[in-house]
């Protein structure tokens, strides 16, 4: 009843998405996220939701907030609560109370409610006193937020991790490649992967998924095996917030558009640095060059309707998975037919 009368009151008041949607409502989402330990899944659904709101958010603005707003909620898998404990001590909207009376959140923004963010949060109550599902801003689980952006050669457009409840902040081994979901779990079932290992998950991004499918069962795989310490995960696909041990996702630009996880073989040696937030492959550029010219045009095993469509047209997941215009497709089919032809 309230949702209708939310809708009659915002054609009332002429209130559109697009008044809603502004740069400070994402900045808000991404706080919010960033104190609860969400699910990488943030980065790509804001980025896309922002592109078709056509406000100016990047892969990079979430490194900025995760810098500087602290991980607050202790819950699971990192922490000891579930999402019904949190419920129980005031929800999200007690968070978000908190927040903004820390300078957090951006209180005087619009909302489908016809109210600001501040008037909203005045019906609710505070944080239950003495609970322990939300930590302290002077004690927090983390005094920085889980997700984080990385960068190299690896992923030059960029990948995430969710790095709340990881221990190791270095790593570096031999990958493991495996171009679908359902390979890489046999490997791991089949004590194929052992500890160092880095195993590479490839062509499951938005165009080769298509549609870029959660990667939740090999890594729940390699923490049943006891490895989830010592063996990382890397895909240009993504996980779902229930994702532990090392786990880097949304590698970009995808393997299916040509991008250098695609180059990887067996063996090669992959740098993983979570404080510096790089992910390196090392391999000279000479031998990647080398093997481009080896690799074969990326053919989808979808050969009709709309999810053709969008498969021809995706970007990678540093976009948030959005459609390329006309004009980026022709400029891509282009540039493949040039590479085809040298």
């Amino acid at each position: 009843e309230e949702a209708g009368r939310a809708v009659v009151m915002m054609l009332e008041l002429g209130l559109k998405p697009s008044d809603i949607l502004t740069r400070e409502a994402f900045e808000d989402a991404i706080t919010v996220t960033m104190a609860l330990g969400g699910s990488t899944n943030a980065t790509l659904h804001l980025l896309a939701i922002a592109h078709a709101a056509n406000v100016d958010l990047t892969l990079e603005d979430f490194n900025d907030f995760q810098e500087r707003v602290p991980h607050l909620a202790d819950l699971k898998p990192s922490g000891q609560y579930v999402f019904q404990d949190l419920y129980n001590v005031g929800g999200v909207p007690a968070v978000m109370k908190y927040l903004l009376k820390n300078g957090f959140l951006h209180g005087d923004r619009i909302t489908c409610t016809g109210k600001t963010v501040a008037e909203n949060l005045e019906a609710f109550d505070d944080l239950t006193p003495g609970q322990k599902v939300i930590m302290p801003l002077e004690n927090p689980k983390r005094a920085d937020g889980p997700l984080i952006i990385l960068k190299g050669n690896l992923a030059p457009e960029g990948a995430v991790a969710k790095v709340s409840g990881v221990k190791v902040r270095n790593i570096t081994g031999p990958a493991k490649v495996f171009d679908s979901e359902e390979d890489a779990i046999e490997a791991v079932l089949s004590d194929e992967i052992v500890d160092g290992d880095v195993v590479v998950v490839r062509f499951v991004g938005p165009k080769g998924g298509p549609g870029m499918p959660e990667m939740l069962a090999p890594t729940s795989k390699i923490v049943g095996r006891g490895l989830g310490k010592d063996v990382a995960l890397i895909t240009d696909g993504r996980f779902s917030g229930a994702t532990r041990g090392i786990a880097i996702g949304h590698v970009s630009p995808e393997a299916a558009e040509g991008g250098n996880i695609a180059l990887i073989e067996d063996g090669d040696e992959i740098v993983i640095d979570l404080p510096n937030r790089t992910l390196d492959l090392l391999v000279d550029e000479a031998t990647l060059e080398e093997r481009r010219k080896h690799l074969k045009p990326f053919k989808s095993k979808i050969s009709s309707g709309w999810l053709r469509r969008y498969t021809a047209f995706a970007k990678s997941a540093n976009v948030g998975g959005t459609l390329m215009s006309d004009e980026e497709f022709e400029e891509r089919k282009a540039e493949r037919q040039a590479q085809e032809k040298n």
